[in-house]
């Protein structure tokens, strides 16, 4: 069965869909059958994915607004084993469904979860149903921030949501997963201080390897190729390269009993 796993930050411009496609095109170089489920109507793994969507093109937001079938949104991308769910960046947050484990029923119901691997969710940073599904469907969740003192607020404001929903009894198997600092400069002072922060806050175990700052990221999207694909000696593909095998490793490392 896949191990689903949420990429979110209540705060925007985090690194979110960054993280998502270059995880996601990661894992399926190291051989794993994975699925981007892309909620963010921004619509924007996709664009870093080089696949062409039209106001048309069947997605995951047909789901919660006339309960449609995923597996008729499902598109191929020209990298072995990654597949995309991609979004409707004309749905309007708030409309449609509001049931909260509706995504997971679907992922169940029609067999998605044996047919992949991993299962990445990348979320919008709104607190909505958007982002209720994903925490529903999601075993693990991955926090990308940047390290500066608004993008810490954003990590803490997420930890508070996910604990309201483990500690209410909805889905008390939802677990953190870690911290992934992105767009990091171990020269700047309120990088150190914010990732330190973050370590003392949450654990220093919880804070993966940082993503170093890196100006081929923005190109590969621009190229709609990920970066392991359009620049694989870049450091930013290095550290995703990184990243990635941490989150395997801890994904499909069994529960302490």
């Amino acid at each position: 069965m896949a191990a689903v796993l949420a990429i979110s930050n209540r705060k925007g411009g985090s690194g979110k869909t960054a993280t998502a496609v270059n995880l996601a095109a990661s894992l399926a170089a190291s051989g794993q059958r994975v699925l981007l489920i892309d909620l963010d109507t921004q619509g924007h793994c996709a664009l870093g994915l080089g696949v062409a969507c039209s106001r048309h093109t069947p997605s995951v937001h047909d789901l919660f607004a006339s309960g449609a079938c995923l597996a008729t949104a499902l598109q191929p991308t020209a990298w072995p084993r990654l597949t995309l769910l991609p979004a409707n960046p004309l749905f309007e947050h708030g409309s449609g469904s509001q049931q909260p484990d509706l995504l997971r029923q679907a992922l169940q119901r029609e067999g998605l979860l044996d047919a992949f691997d991993v299962i990445i969710i990348d979320t919008p940073p709104s607190l909505d149903t958007l982002l209720l599904n994903a925490l529903h469907a999601a075993q693990w969740v991955l926090v990308p921030f940047v390290p500066h003192f608004l993008a810490g607020e954003g990590v803490r404001q997420l930890a508070r949501t996910l604990f309201r929903l483990a500690s209410s009894g909805q889905h008390p198997q939802l677990r953190l997963l870690g911290f992934l600092p992105v767009m990091c400069d171990a020269r700047i002072g309120l990088h150190r201080r914010t990732l330190d922060q973050v370590g003392l806050q949450f654990g220093v175990l919880r804070v993966l390897s940082p993503v170093r700052n890196d100006i081929r990221l923005a190109e590969s999207f621009a190229a709609g190729q990920p970066l392991s694909h359009f620049a694989p000696r870049s450091r930013a593909a290095q550290d995703y390269a990184i990243a990635a095998a941490q989150v395997l490793a801890l994904i499909t490392t069994p529960p302490a009993s």
